[in-house]
């Protein structure tokens, strides 16, 4: 790589992890990732060497059989991951949240018994918030969870699961009413609950159904589903937390430092559309120079390279931020939003260098143009992240009297 998008101040082991998996990337990710997409196909032996990296435990403590690393040093693992291929960053980012929320919330036996499988990768993690007719109003959940004795009874439907075939564990958000008076604000009844299951499709577990994969115009290969319960027994002790009620917060706390993710994701799709746009600026031809000496070009390759190092910037600020121990939600919204449209900006630019060629299947650039758009709603919308911000702005900049 060129000298976009570095980062300073990072120990020798930072730097030598990211160098190992920016290696794995331009050798086992990226001369496959484009067939492996065209096909829709899982791309196991990518992921069976993730996991031999350890990629899977990246943040999880090192009691617990993971590297311990912090958010920084994942997020730019992640980038890496984006830059080759942007599907695979997704299935290891549903895992981290799931991983992440463990540790953070999730019961003493509850961290003995998932974290050790999952940083090895042998319980791989997907979490499900959304349904059919939600959006971005978490608030309208209406799946619910009753209890009965020693378990709860689970019913409803969610949507769009990463991982939701392949996963064997997952984290779902689903309302609670038990030990919640009427009245109580929607937010405050509802709880997460740890649900294993087999991988597959069709009724993994009694109660428990997956269909079919979505078909999506980009992001393919990883898998992406419904989720249907209808009379799912959970156990109690699977209640994240061990306590009712504090499912969202939990969730939300997970999505913050997913979309420190999501950000990283932008900055690696970003910085591949860079690279494939000035690579191929210089070896086209037009009225005989290569079309990099045109102006008009340049200013294109100058304003992708300068989005690509600002989008980087402010990841990485989000990111240290929440690894300080400080509250990162403003940064990590700004940075979310910031990156997803400068990155679907700067694949578009590096589409139109390309001309017609970037319309064909053969290109690369083609397959990032159509994963792209996947980044503008994922963990949130730019809209949402707009509300967060201006909120947040208000609370820092609020005139006193």
């Amino acid at each position: 790589m060129g000298r976009l998008a570095q980062t300073d101040g990072l120990t020798d082991v930072q730097q030598e992890i990211l160098s190992t998996v920016r290696d794995f990337v331009d050798k086992e990710i990226i001369p496959v990732a484009t067939e492996l997409e065209h096909r829709d196909e899982y791309p196991t032996r990518i992921v069976e060497g993730l996991k031999e990296l350890g990629v899977f435990g990246l943040m999880i403590p090192e009691e617990y059989g993971g590297l311990g690393e912090s958010l920084l040093t994942y997020a730019l693992c992640v980038e890496e991951i984006a830059r080759g291929w942007m599907s695979v960053s997704g299935i290891i980012n549903t895992h981290f949240i799931v991983a992440y929320m463990i540790k953070q919330h999730g019961t003493r036996e509850q961290k003995d018994y998932f974290l050790p499988k999952m940083a090895a990768g042998d319980i791989r993690g997907a979490f499900s918030m959304s349904e059919p007719g939600l959006g971005s109003d978490v608030s309208a959940i209406t799946s619910k969870g009753v209890r009965d004795g020693d378990v709860y009874v689970l019913n409803g439907q969610k949507m769009w699961l990463t991982n939701g075939g392949t996963s064997t564990l997952v984290a779902v958000l689903c309302r609670t009413d038990e030990g919640h008076p009427e009245g109580t604000p929607p937010h405050k009844s509802m709880t997460t609950f740890l649900i294993e299951k087999e991988p597959g499709f069709g009724e993994v577990k009694p109660g428990l159904t997956i269909p079919g994969k979505i078909d999506k115009m980009g992001y393919k290969g990883v898998d992406t589903t419904e989720l249907i319960m209808d009379g799912l027994r959970v156990p109690a002790d699977r209640v994240l937390g061990g306590v009712t009620g504090r499912g969202f917060y939990q969730m939300m706390d997970g999505v913050e430092v997913g979309r420190v993710n999501v950000a990283a994701r932008g900055c690696g799709v970003a910085q591949r559309a860079f690279e494939l746009g000035v690579a191929y600026a210089q070896q086209r031809h037009t009225f005989g120079k290569p079309i990099a000496q045109h102006q008009a070009i340049q200013f294109k390759l100058a304003e992708m390279g300068t989005k690509v190092e600002a989008a980087h910037a402010m990841m990485v600020n989000a990111a240290r931020k929440k690894d300080s121990g400080r509250r990162n939600d403003l940064e990590a919204g700004m940075a979310k939003y910031l990156a997803s449209e400068y990155c679907k900006e700067v694949v578009e630019d590096a589409f139109r260098i390309h001309g017609g060629y970037g319309f064909s299947k053969e290109y690369e650039i083609e397959r990032l143009y159509r994963e792209a758009p996947m980044l503008l709603i994922g963990e949130g919308t730019a809209e949402i992240q707009k509300m967060i911000i201006g909120r947040r702005l208000l609370e820092e900049y609020r005139i006193q009297g």
